[in-house]
């Protein structure tokens, strides 16, 4: 590894120069950040315009939730490899052309594949974002500009639907896809000017056997779970659910033999609080994704409501979620993450009740209190389960630990928006709302297995 000869800038310097830089990341980050909600308004159009049934549909969120999970690992490598700026540029450029594709795509195949684009970008963005301003911070100013992302990362999940609401009832779907066009040029001309260049090099191999195992292993299990919902389908499913469960068999067992650094540390599962802390966290990428992509469709089928009343709805849910992080963010240090992840699923359980016995003529009103409990709920149980992560583990596992746990959340993302399509499909909407309560109760169940000690 070579290290630049040049000399680090004097404070004053550095911090006027912070200020640009990490405004150029989170104008990209936005980005990337509103097309995780902004689409989940416009599934009910976009399975009419496009003929394409629920289960087909839901592969618009899930291919991108999977796009975003494969590129994960490649966010170190090529940082090492090719430097920060080279990568930040790739993303917005990915990203950008996956969002033209996507405005211009004639059927749902075309849209999943120019999705799966967008994705890698998206998917690189996020944690680049974090990368850069964390270099770029150093210990004494990272909890302030840490603060500023945070306050993007909550803005961006609840005004993602209610501009997705404007733009389809205005525009129509396809500018939920082209909205991401100026963020991404001003993020490009913000980082020909405020961007730096590194010029550090780290020449680590990648795995990229593990790279084509495991992504192909997890497309394979949620392949086969969306063709499930045919008789003439099953056959077909075992098949792929059996290639699948191989592939990662596979991946799990040669990653756990391998001398060289794989894909993923599974070495890290050892640990107890890791272990339980990212179990958790596919439990709540589950919990949250799935209805993610539920909620939008039953606003406007069940209640009628248009794109924009249906965003509307949604928000008291992502709001409530800001202010749980906002407000236990003080105590998730104080206590251990047993109690707090109790309270937040408890909460969370209770807000999903009232959708089990809900039919078109109750409230929005009340729906809309009972979302806000949920969300609530939701914050104050992620932040505990993030911290159990990394609280035992020594400082030079955690990348891997977060590159582990970001990959794992995000598969039990894809997995819960699958599988809310395939219970949506075969039975309509009351099981469906009645599977998003028992897969919430079932996270409350598995916080208890969470450290109860600091």
């Amino acid at each position: 590894m070579r290290t630049p000869n040049a000399s680090p800038a004097p404070p004053a310097t550095a911090a006027r120069a912070l200020l640009p830089l990490t405004a150029t990341v989170l104008v990209g980050a936005m980005a990337a950040l509103l097309d995780t909600t902004i689409v989940a308004v416009a599934l009910d159009e976009l399975g009419r315009e496009l003929a394409a049934p629920v289960t087909a549909i839901q592969w618009v969120t899930t291919s991108y939730v999977l796009a975003m999970t494969a590129v994960i690992p490649l966010v170190g490598w090529s940082v090492g490899r090719f430097g920060a700026r080279a990568v930040w540029l790739t993303a917005l450029g990915l990203f950008l052309l996956g969002s033209l594709l996507c405005g211009a795509a004639w059927s749902a195949g075309s849209l999943i594949a120019f999705r799966t684009l967008q994705g890698l970008g998206g998917g690189m963005i996020l944690p680049v974002t974090q990368l850069v301003l964390a270099r770029a911070a150093g210990p004494e100013r990272l909890g302030r500009v840490m603060g500023k992302v945070g306050f993007v990362g909550q803005l961006a999940p609840i005004s993602g639907p209610v501009l997705g609401g404007v733009l389809i009832d205005g525009w129509g779907w396809r500018w939920v896809f082209f909205v991401n066009v100026p963020l991404i040029l001003v993020s490009l001309a913000m980082t020909w000017r405020w961007f730096p260049r590194d010029e550090e090099r780290d020449e680590r191999r990648l795995d990229l056997v593990g790279l084509l195992l495991l992504p192909s292993g997890v497309v394979a299990l949620l392949h086969a779970l969306t063709g499930l919902e045919t008789q003439a389908g099953i056959g077909t499913a075992i098949l792929t659910a059996v290639a699948g469960a191989g592939l990662l068999t596979a991946f799990i067992t040669r990653s756990l033999r391998r001398t060289e650094a794989s894909l993923l540390d599974l070495r890290l599962f050892a640990d107890r609080a890791f272990r339980s802390g990212t179990v958790m966290m596919f439990v709540l990428g589950v919990t949250s994704w799935g209805p993610m992509f539920l909620l939008p469709l039953y606003y406007q089928r069940q209640h009628n409501l248009s794109a924009l009343d249906a965003g509307l709805a949604l928000a008291p849910q992502t709001l409530g979620i800001a202010l749980a992080s906002l407000l236990a963010g003080r105590y998730t240090d104080r206590l251990p993450p047993r109690p707090l992840a109790l309270a937040g699923m408890a909460a969370a359980t209770m807000g999903t009740l009232p959708f089990v016995f809900a039919t078109p003529d109750t409230g929005t009103l009340l729906l809309s209190v009972a979302l806000l409990l949920r969300g609530v709920g939701f914050g104050v149980a992620s932040l505990p389960v993030s911290v159990a992560v990394y609280r035992t583990l020594r400082p030079a596992a955690i990348p891997h630990a977060t590159s582990a746990s970001t990959i794992v959340q995000r598969i039990g993302a894809a997995t819960g928006t699958a599988l809310m399509a395939v219970i949506l499909q075969a039975g309509g909407f009351a099981p469906a709302l009645t599977w998003m309560f028992i897969l919430t109760a079932t996270g409350l169940v598995m916080a208890a297995s969470l450290p109860g000690r600091k």
